[in-house]
């Protein structure tokens, strides 16, 4: 299977040929076609999957073939996003994949000044990628209308609905036209989430790539068993062994974000941290950072993570088990991707043990322990 074979048109195929991408992933392969029919999606499928070049493709496609001479361009799409990472990496997408195609894209989320992105929104864009509180901001102040839209993309539904944007997204859907496509897509299938899918998709297909219970097959999983204190002794000597060039951290909390960078920058090992309380400014420059290899060790909560996708990313480590089982399957998902391997390490303390138990019955298998290190 190729994407010419998926009646993609050819500036989204010579697109994809520069990225170096040749065959679709599952999600692609099974959604594309019904996209570009006009069907709605209903999409259960974790990180990692290929699910944004999913509806990115086929909803370039349909706007090059809808263009109309309006000036200025009312938006035609609407992609919502749970984070601004996500929603700059989707944006990234976008400008990639369409490059050829003369559609406009903007990009708005909060935690920066508003008046670059009014001013995009004034010049017209064709797809707009939001995140809903900034989106409603500006609805509200009357810079965005709606009843133009043709598609709908609520993206990471699961995750919105964790961040308590659910009261948000039923203020944005009536003000969208009853008639447009709509694409949904969650890494569950959770009661909450179906109700919602229900009451905004009409006949949905349906469409499930790798539930999240699955983790990446070539992924080595492993745990070792710590006491809390030394944790920053165990994190030191695992980031000793010089396999480890370029990882991604993992902690619940943002205090607990910004002491293992400090620790880890007080070792000499080059870190920094992202999560919500950072300005945009300061998440970007460390992504970019992270992404150039110029920052050896990226820290993170669950919540800044979403979104950050790196090439050739080779270890995921939890320095703090998360509580909620599926959200392990997320993080370590960031590593192993596109066919790579990877590795995934877990430090797990005495009072950490329910939340291991649980994230084994979800994979349905038991992590290896790791006994080989001296801060048993």
């Amino acid at each position: 299977m190729t994407f010419s074979n998926l009646k993609l048109i050819k500036p989204l195929v010579l697109a994809l040929d520069k990225k170096g991408y040749t065959q679709p992933t599952p999600i692609q392969e099974q959604s594309i076609p019904h996209i570009l029919e006009g069907r709605d999606i209903f999409g259960c499928a974790q990180t990692g999957t290929g699910k944004t070049a999913a509806f990115a493709l086929p909803i370039l496609q349909l706007l090059s073939e809808r263009k109309t001479n309006q000036n200025p361009r009312p938006i035609k799409a609407l992609i919502l996003a749970p984070t601004r990472e996500l929603a700059s990496q989707i944006s990234e997408n976008f400008a990639a994949y369409g490059n050829n195609l003369g559609i406009s894209h903007c990009t708005i989320f909060g935690g920066v000044s508003q008046g670059p992105q009014v001013n995009n929104l004034r010049r017209g864009v064709d797809v707009l990628i939001a995140t809903p509180g900034r989106l409603l901001d500006l609805m509200n102040q009357g810079f965005i209308k709606l009843h133009n839209i043709e598609f709908f993309v609520l993206d990471e539904a699961d995750r919105m609905l964790d961040m308590g944007f659910i009261n948000d997204i039923k203020k944005i859907i009536p003000k969208l036209p009853a008639k447009r496509q709509t694409l949904f897509f969650s890494a569950t299938a959770a009661p909450d989430i179906m109700k919602l899918a229900n009451t905004i998709l009409k006949e949905p297909v349906s469409v499930t790539v790798n539930p999240v219970s699955s983790t990446a097959t070539l992924v080595t999983q492993t745990v070792y068993y710590v006491k809390k204190e030394n944790k920053r002794g165990l994190l030191k000597f695992v980031l000793s062994n010089g396999k480890i060039e370029h990882a991604l951290v993992f902690t619940r909390t943002k205090r607990g974000a910004d002491r293992v960078a400090k620790d880890l920058n007080s070792m000499g090992v080059s870190a920094e941290a992202i999560h919500g309380n950072k300005s945009q400014g300061a998440r970007e420059r460390a992504l970019k950072g992270f992404k150039n290899r110029t920052i050896r060790i990226l820290v993170a909560t669950d919540i800044a993570s979403r979104g950050i996708d790196v090439d050739k990313l080779s270890h995921v480590i939890n320095y703090e088990i998360p509580e909620q089982a599926e959200t392990y399957v997320h993080r370590i998902g960031r590593t192993g991707r596109a066919g790579e391997s990877g590795v995934a390490m877990s430090f797990c303390t005495h009072e950490e043990m329910p939340y291991l138990k649980d994230i084994n019955k979800l994979i349905k298998k038991n992590i290896e322990v790791v006994s080989t290190h001296p801060f048993n």
